[in-house]
């Protein structure tokens, strides 16, 4: 059986669509931000509910993708244009197209940086991102 997050190699990730890897970068943000909330000691499951769901919004990762691209590097930026040029189908209620593309590229950063075991990065990025946490 294989272990339950062993990186993968770059190379193994190319036959990897890039809406699979926001697929993956989609649980990896939102665990993220769950694991954050919750150690800021919120006890209420509504709240912390609430407050999950305004960080990992389209809008809200739209925002925070706007803040990391300072800090990324040109592989990242590549990555990041990629998801943000994918073909999505259909776009939820409550964002704009632009947001829900950034959002995706977002998530594909994210999946990638996990996939290939780049946990010390994913830290780096999410700290950014929560550096001004007073709303997402």
């Amino acid at each position: 059986m294989t272990p339950v997050h062993q990186p993968m190699e770059p190379a193994a990730l190319q036959g990897m669509s890039v809406l699979a890897l926001a697929h993956v970068g989609d649980a990896v943000y939102e665990l993220l931000v769950r694991t954050y909330l919750a150690r800021q000691g919120g006890t209420k499951v509504s709240d912390l509910h609430r407050r999950t769901v305004a960080h990992v919004s389209a809008p809200a990762q739209a925002r925070a993708a706007e803040r990391l691209q300072p800090i990324l590097t040109e592989e990242e930026r590549r990555l990041y244009r990629r998801g943000r040029n994918a073909r999505v189908h259909g776009v939820p209620g409550g964002c704009t197209v632009a947001e829900y593309h950034a959002a995706t590229a977002l998530e594909a950063l994210f999946g990638q940086l996990w996939l290939t075991g780049q946990t010390a990065r994913i830290e780096t990025l999410f700290a950014c991102i929560m550096e001004d946490d007073d709303a997402p």
